[in-house]
């Protein structure tokens, strides 16, 4: 029904955002994937999946297309409903995401919470082969940037004390705005959203 919604970012926490569309407000549940893209922005254009159900109707929120489709292919797995399918997108990047998927690493994927093994396991089996057609985009979608700088960057932030999942999601944040930053300026922009 809604491809996407643009406009003014009236209101944004790690799970939600509230979109001011020509005067209307749209609540858009989020993963941390995309709260780290929009969070210092003034407007965003976010690709939405419009749940309805016997008790309410959702809306679900992405910064990109890649993220979304992934989103989409979770929930089409018997047992993984919208908020599972959004904590493990915001446990792990659409990339890592189809990283985990491709090398069957289940025990990867239950890391994430409220996820049991054998749920792990049979979203990996439905998945597999499915992904290969989102892998084109997700290259394209990613950041251009200097791989060494972003795991001497990471290396630092996780040295200092934060969790290696938050450094990550922040420091893709700070490489999409200033793909050419140095190390040290990674770790001064990344620690200032930490």
């Amino acid at each position: 029904m809604y491809e996407y919604i643009s406009g003014t970012i009236a209101e944004v926490a790690p799970t939600y955002a509230v979109l001011d569309a020509g005067g209307v407000g749209y609540y858009l549940n989020i993963s941390l994937e995309t709260f780290s893209a929009i969070e210092h922005a003034e407007r965003a254009k976010l690709y939405v999946h419009y749940v309805v159900r016997e008790d309410a109707q959702l809306l679900y929120g992405f910064s990109t297309r890649v993220e979304r489709e992934l989103f989409r292919l979770l929930i089409g797995v018997s047992g993984v409903g919208g908020n599972t399918a959004r904590m493990i997108l915001s446990t792990y990047s659409p990339r890592e995401l189809q990283n985990i998927i491709s090398t069957g690493n289940a025990v990867l994927l239950k890391n994430v919470k409220g996820l049991g093994l054998k749920t792990a396991q049979k979203i990996i089996v439905e998945l597999t082969g499915k992904l290969t057609a989102l892998g084109a985009e997700a290259d394209a979608a990613a950041p251009v940037a200097d791989s060494g700088n972003f795991d001497e960057a990471l290396a630092a932030l996780v040295m200092l004390g934060f969790a290696r999942t938050a450094a990550e999601k922040v420091l893709r944040g700070v490489l999409r705005e200033t793909p050419s930053a140095s190390v040290e300026e990674l770790v001064r922009m990344s620690l200032k959203r930490l």
